[in-house]
């Protein structure tokens, strides 16, 4: 998948779910289940709810994705 096809979407944590799974309310009303991109896993970056995040979709699938930076 190449930069063109990726979908970038902000939002806000609602919920933590098990492991690194979350609950993100998007600006536009979605609702997406999203997972922590490797990058923020390796240097223990902490996502709560309550924080605002980017998250990378794939076109295929609008309602899961992953964080790929915790805004501050």
């Amino acid at each position: 998948m190449n930069n063109k096809e990726r979908i970038y979407k902000e939002g806000l944590v609602e919920e933590a779910l098990g492991g690194t799974l979350f609950r993100v309310r998007a600006e536009d009303g979605g609702e997406i289940l999203a997972h922590l991109a490797g990058k923020l896993r390796l240097h223990y970056i902490r996502v709560l709810p309550g924080d605002r995040v980017r998250i990378e979709l794939s076109p295929y699938d609008d309602k899961k994705g992953r964080i790929v930076l915790r805004m501050k």
